[in-house]
């Protein structure tokens, strides 16, 4: 099973319940929080036309809409991730970002958080991703490291770095040179903590570890985990 098996990302989002349980685990967490990290690579462009493919449930594409008022259009492959963008005001579509329905250089600002590892062809999102942006454009992408909650993986005895991974803070930024002119990485560090019972619940509702969950072992709660993530900026 991998990140980028079009069944299983269809599977895993044709309904929000195993996703919210993932992303409540970082809600807890210490530190510089990427979401503002990310949101203020966007803000910064000073864009007036948004786009951002993989919305999920539209948390990022109504706050761009709510605090910087500009034009919004959000796409994610999954129907039930677009029903809950709508109903959250924001214009959104079933659509792939391997084949964006937007004429060339409809957008001053594109993201792409937490998603692009889900595309099983890299290299052509990231050909539409530019194509859809005006020239200066600015992609912000999202991704966490192999290392991100290594804790956790060291635990229950799993070596992340025998994966393969397509889009990661270790090897994302070699693709998006290929279709930006310049590319700037900004890490985002901070710390989390698990019970045991969450460290369950977390294994349980991932997608290609779920058979972890019951590996793990008693320890002395709470288990602290280091949070790794990576904003790209790429400039077109």
């Amino acid at each position: 099973m991998t990140l980028n098996d079009p069944e299983v990302v269809a599977s895993e989002y044709a309904d929000e319940s195993r996703f919210l349980v993932r992303r409540a685990a970082f809600a807890h967490s210490t530190g510089p929080s990427a979401l503002d990290t990310l949101f203020e690579a966007v803000a910064e462009a000073l864009p007036r036309r948004y786009l951002e493919v993989g919305c999920g449930p539209g948390d990022m594409a109504a706050r761009v809409a709510d605090e910087l008022g500009i034009e919004v259009v959000a796409l994610d492959i999954s129907p039930r991730m677009v029903e809950l963008t709508r109903e959250r005001g924001v214009d959104a579509r079933v659509g792939d970002v391997q084949e964006l329905p937007f004429e060339d250089g409809s957008f001053d600002c594109a993201v792409a958080a937490w998603m692009l590892y889900h595309v099983p062809d890299l290299d052509r999102g990231l050909s539409e991703l530019a194509r859809v942006l005006r020239p200066g454009g600015r992609l912000v992408a999202a991704t966490n490291s192999i290392d991100n909650m290594h804790e956790l993986w060291d635990l229950v005895g799993r070596d992340r770095h025998t994966e393969t991974i397509q889009f990661f803070a270790e090897n994302g930024e070699k693709p998006l040179r290929r279709h930006f002119a310049s590319v700037e990485r900004r890490d985002v560090i901070g710390e989390m903590s698990f019970t045991r019972e969450a460290v369950r619940d977390y294994l349980a509702n991932s997608i290609s570890h779920a058979h972890l969950a019951e590996r793990v072992p008693d320890f002395e709660e709470p288990l602290a985990m280091t949070r790794y993530m990576t904003i790209f900026v790429a400039t077109k």
